[in-house]
């Protein structure tokens, strides 16, 4: 069976590779004279060395290091201390007070950025010397991790980007602040020796290792990775001197830079997503890092976050008090060892350091992204709430907690991801599977949000099963959908196409179709499309667009009692819904479309007047039209515009302007076009029958697409309930969904 979930890098050739830097063995002495400074235990795990079926397994406790609950004071404190010795110009061996004295008179200011703590380490140093800290976090940092770095006395920013470009703003601010220092735990060009002296710093864990172990090196040490520099500190020490331990990494899903560049085998920026391994949430290689982690790093694995809290939980059974970050080390030893890589060499008489590099902290709990089969995977999309903000006066939620569900679950399997969010908090997430070249490409596309919950009965947000069908806001309309095409774009990595696959779930449909519309301005294209409205498992060729009016009627405002003065705006504009009457039906016997039948038009909303005792100076009637191929807003609005006219030439003092607000074009597709007959062919050997054609009324993103030359058709599962008090989906109807695409795209993009 193909692996379901994103494979590990392994260098073969790091188990022979010996690190010609040393460890600087004065940081341990200085790290004795911090107050409460104590070794941090090397916690024995028997039962999970039973587990894994080797030898021991330790966990470096670092839940409490210094009285804060992460290791990072350990690089933090000596970069500080070397950097402020060297800006004003005092020995390496002066002791604190002295230092402190020294960097009180300079006034200098300590700034870092950070994702937690590495930012709160920075500060607790300041603190401790009696210096300003300025601490820069990125957007959507935690509130309460927030609040822990002020409580250290600093002044956090916090910035509207990620990580990477906050270090980039935080660069900025300490040249700018006199006597500025930036303590950053990241090399970069023309940044790299208080990098190297925080790297430095973190080698008081590895000798406390070696002293915990007697001297002897461990066969294996699992670290996490965010921007290297911890790693770098691994790979200094124990590959020098020919010890022979293997290393390997962890990351998140999300922000694999390191397993990225390793597995590209070059340094380069990859674009990360959130996670609850936020230490980890790094988008850039540290420089000084890259050489020896390219060299020195035996393996590397990345973990969805829901390995990671349950890791968390289970390290708490064995007496480990970790966060995500320090926990992600189980979740990868685990991982590792069932696949048995034959780069870790592992075996019965192998010892395993965990770095458990973060104490508890507060995290949102996870959503399981390891989820392939495409029914549960349509239980966990409703369960999500994803209505559109745009619709209701109760608003929303929006599309991007389900966005970012997505995009972890496609990382989680390595598929190629883009996040587009062109209007702030309205993403849409695009998967793609490359095909090897020369091979037709396939578009799936699916809208994320979903009409209101207010007024479901029921939970709206359930997913139950129940005598055969699924149950939630948004399971028909259209989160089974969502399910079948993401199950096909990942049975799409195994299947040796030629042909791109592409998934497009998109923000807005419910609405305006603004997702749609930025991945179409983005360039987005494929050879066909299937946009997956529930389609009772029919084909769907042919669609109505529709045109917004707002027709304004004019009267004159006067006092109630000014007859004499006064034009009644909506005692004219009652002249012309009289002839609008006449006109829909009119539009009702117009020779029909053979799929659609004819178009049709009503007055949807109508607004005048101020108060009771006044005459209304307007009277605003808006007006949907709902058009068929052929007819299109240009010539809908020259229709109701002749009416006015008629209208105005009858009644004295009638006066209007009109204007179109919103339209969407019809879309029609021919049966025996290509793509169409490819899809229907596979759906009929899933559906034991022929395939079903028909046109609906109403109007899809079939139709955007169409008109950037796209060929398309809609298609997808059974089920009742769009937009209604009861939604649901026929569990039958997705697995068959499922295999009709899996089908369509091995014959289509063959």
């Amino acid at each position: 069976m193909a692996p379901d979930r994103r494979q590990p890098y392994e260098n073969h050739e790091a188990q022979h590779w010996i690190s010609d830097q040393k460890t600087v063995t004065e940081v341990l002495e200085f790290h004795k004279n911090l107050s409460l400074y104590s070794q941090t235990p090397l916690v024995s795990l028997p039962k999970l060395a039973e587990e894994i079926g080797v030898l021991e397994v330790f966990a470096k406790d670092e839940s409490e290091r210094c009285g804060l609950p992460s290791f990072k004071i350990l690089g933090a404190s000596w970069a500080t201390h070397r950097a402020i010795a060297a800006y004003t110009k005092l020995p390496v061996t002066s002791d604190m007070k002295l230092l402190a004295e020294a960097a009180q008179a300079e006034a200098i200011v300590l700034v870092a950025a950070t994702e937690g703590n590495h930012g709160r380490a920075v500060a607790r140093i300041a603190s401790l010397l009696n210096l300003k800290a300025r601490i820069l976090v990125p957007r959507h940092m935690n509130p309460t991790t927030v609040e822990m770095i002020r409580g250290e006395g600093a002044e956090v920013t916090v910035t509207n980007v990620d990580y990477d470009a906050t270090v980039v703003i935080a660069m900025t601010l300490s040249e700018e602040i006199d006597a500025g220092i930036l303590i950053q735990d990241t090399a970069f060009e023309g940044y790299e020796e208080i990098p190297q002296w925080i790297v430095d710093g973190y080698s008081t864990m590895m000798v406390e290792i070696d002293t915990q172990l007697g001297g002897k090196s461990p066969d294996l040490i699992v670290t996490p990775v965010g921007v290297g520099s911890l790693a770098q500190a691994v790979v200094t020490h124990f590959k020098a001197n020919g010890r022979g331990t293997r290393v390997l990494s962890v990351e998140p899903d999300t922000a694999a830079c390191l397993w990225r560049n390793l597995t590209d085998g070059s340094s380069t920026t990859t674009q990360t997503r959130s996670t609850i391994m936020a230490g980890m949430n790094c988008g850039k290689v540290s420089t000084s890092a890259w050489p020896l982690l390219k060299s020195g790093i035996d393996a590397s694995v990345t973990i969805s976050d829901i390995e990671s809290h349950e890791a968390v939980k289970d390290l708490s059974t064995m007496g480990v008090n970790a966060g995500p970050c320090g926990a992600a080390t189980l979740a990868a030893l685990r991982y590792s060892a069932k696949l048995g890589l034959k780069s870790l060499n592992l075996n019965k008489d192998s010892v395993v350091i965990l770095l458990s590099t973060e104490g508890p902290r507060e995290y949102t709990k996870p959503l399981d992204v390891r989820i392939s089969d495409s029914v549960a995977l349509t239980q966990a999309l409703v369960r999500i709430d994803s209505t559109n903000p745009g619709l209701s006066k109760a608003g929303g939620v929006g599309e991007k907690p389900i966005a970012k569900y997505i995009a972890a679950w496609l990382e989680h399997r390595n598929i190629e991801t883009h996040w587009l969010e062109k209007t702030p908090g309205r993403p849409s997430v695009v998967g793609v599977v490359r095909g090897s070249g020369g091979g037709k490409s396939i578009m799936f596309n699916g809208h994320l949000d979903t009409v209101t919950t207010a007024g479901y009965s029921g939970d709206p947000l359930s997913g139950d099963i129940e005598d055969g069908s699924l149950y939630g806001r948004g399971c028909f309309d259209m989160k089974a959908g969502l399910a079948a095409a993401l199950g096909t774009l990942a049975h799409a990595r195994n299947a040796g196409l030629r042909g791109d696959v592409i998934f497009t779930g998109v923000a807005d449909e419910e609405n305006l179709s603004a997702g749609t519309e930025e991945l179409l301005e983005q360039g987005w294209t494929a050879d066909g499309a299937i946009v997956l409205e529930p389609t009772f498992l029919q084909i769907v060729t042919a669609h109505k667009g529709f045109v917004w009016l707002e027709v304004d009627i004019h009267g004159r405002a006067a006092h109630g009692s000014r007859y004499d003065l006064g034009v009644d705006a909506i005692c004219k504009a009652g002249h012309f819904l009289v002839q609008l009457d006449k006109y829909s039906q009119e539009v009702l016997r117009r020779e029909p479309n053979p799929e659609l039948g004819t178009g049709s038009v009503h007055a949807s909303l109508i607004q005048g007047g101020e108060e009771p005792s006044s005459y209304p100076a307007k009277c605003t009637i808006t007006i949907e039209r709902r058009t068929v191929p052929g007819e299109t807003s240009a010539s809908i609005t020259e229709e109701i515009k002749t009416i006015l006219d008629q209208v105005a030439a009858s009644v004295t003092d009638f006066k209007y302007d009109i204007r179109v607000t919103f339209s969407r074009s019809p879309f029609q597709i021919e049966k025996n076009h290509a793509f169409v007959a490819c899809a229907a062919k596979n759906i009929e050997k899933v559906l034991r029958k022929p395939a079903k054609f028909r046109g609906e009324k109403g109007w899809a993103d079939s139709a955007l697409l169409a008109e950037k030359g796209i060929p398309s058709m809609l298609f997808g599962v059974d089920g009742e309930g769009a937009h209604a008090a009861t939604e649901w989906v026929t569990v039958e109807s997705i697995g068959q969904v499922t295999q009709s695409l899996v089908n369509i795209v091995d014959d289509f993009c063959a």
